[in-house]
């Protein structure tokens, strides 16, 4: 259903902003119209949901998906976390047409700002999604968001004013590098995710991803 809502095809999907992404990740390899692949571009917890596979080899990687259609590749690393697959984008792409990429991190927070060299998207990419997290509308920008002080600079405010959708629409705008964008964590933030979604130009869908509940708010 999400893929439908999304307007997504088979391919190279990439994530990136805060507030739901490997919820979404999941979601999506769940959902998808064939076999798929869950990976990171940067630094991810191994799945709980789903198979984890850190052999580097394509006979793994092809069991894995025989065996249960959705699985989580990539590199072990410090912490406990995964970073990218070490078999290269196009094999990936060989073994599997559905691929999803968390290519952001963000502390767990639900919004974000940017540093130069993120998120990581491959060039490859065909669809790049944005996801916000409307639990952070109204509070502090402190608070709510991942690199505060670049947010606040990026919309002209202070670290201690709020996280207003103008803000966060200030800030994606100033930002870029996304198609579309997702509004999690959305009931009881209706309003705000309307108005967000006025003032960017792709579209924006808003919802409970866990819940698989996502909808278009705009029609551009």
């Amino acid at each position: 259903m999400l893929w439908e809502t999304l307007e997504l095809t088979p391919g190279l999907i990439c994530l990136t902003g805060s507030g739901g992404k490997t919820t979404l990740a999941h979601a999506l390899a769940a959902g998808a119209p064939g076999p798929a692949l869950f990976y990171t571009t940067t630094r991810i917890l191994p799945s709980p949901v789903l198979p984890v596979v850190t052999e580097p080899s394509a006979a793994a990687v092809r069991a894995a998906l025989a065996a249960h259609r959705a699985v989580c590749v990539g590199t072990p690393a410090e912490a406990g976390k995964l970073s990218a697959p070490s078999l290269p984008p196009e094999m990936l792409a060989a073994l599997c047409r559905c691929r999803i990429v968390e290519a952001d991190g963000s502390r767990a927070l639900p919004l974000k700002a940017h540093l130069a060299h993120e998120p990581v998207v491959p060039p490859e990419a065909d669809r790049v999604l944005l996801v916000v997290g409307a639990s952070g509308f109204g509070r502090p920008i402190a608070e709510a968001a991942h690199r505060p002080e670049r947010f606040a600079a990026l919309c002209g405010a202070a670290v201690t004013d709020a996280a207003t959708p103008e803000r966060v629409a200030a800030v994606l705008l100033a930002e870029g590098g996304f198609d579309a964008v997702v509004v999690n964590q959305a009931d009881g933030h209706a309003a705000e995710a309307a108005a967000l979604a006025a003032r960017l130009p792709v579209p924006v869908y808003a919802g409970e991803v866990r819940q698989g509940r996502l909808a278009r708010v705009t029609g551009r």
